[in-house]
């Protein structure tokens, strides 16, 4: 992905911006994502064939993180080390995310299409991430 592409995907040539644009966008999706799987692990559990529990226990997770997220999308310049801790947590969650399919013994049609769809999505909130961060590097912002 180059700096000109992922400029476009920001709608801002300004580094800063899209790096914090990339994490407030992680931080929504994957604050929703867990309040759902919190709120209606029941109906979502058995829909995706996971079970309830151990969905409502990763939706908590889930907000949480995502609400630390946000909170680092919130600040001017995000600090470096914390931005790197989000890049990679993404990337662990998306190979996690696949080797679960290998793994995991029950998984609906649905949840055998959502895994990898959301371990997909995750990863490129990763490298949209790590290429913001690199170009605030590169521009001397951060």
């Amino acid at each position: 992905m180059s700096a000109t592409l992922l400029a476009g995907f920001a709608r801002t040539t300004a580094p800063q911006t899209a790096l914090r644009r990339f994490l407030a966008l992680d931080a929504v999706v994957t604050t929703g994502n867990g309040l759902a799987y919190a709120a209606f692990s029941a109906p979502l559990g058995r829909f995706l064939g996971v079970g309830q529990t151990a969905l409502f226990e990763l939706g908590l997770f889930l907000a949480l993180f995502g609400a630390g997220v946000g909170r680092l999308a919130s600040r001017r310049r995000p600090p470096v080390l914390p931005v790197r801790c989000v890049i990679e947590a993404n990337y662990a969650w998306a190979a996690l995310s696949l080797v679960s399919l290998l793994l995991w013994s029950a998984p609906t049609t649905a949840g055998l299409v959502w895994i990898p769809v959301q371990a997909v999505t995750v990863a490129l909130f990763g490298a949209c991430q790590q290429l913001a961060l690199r170009s605030a590097a590169d521009s001397g912002t951060q």
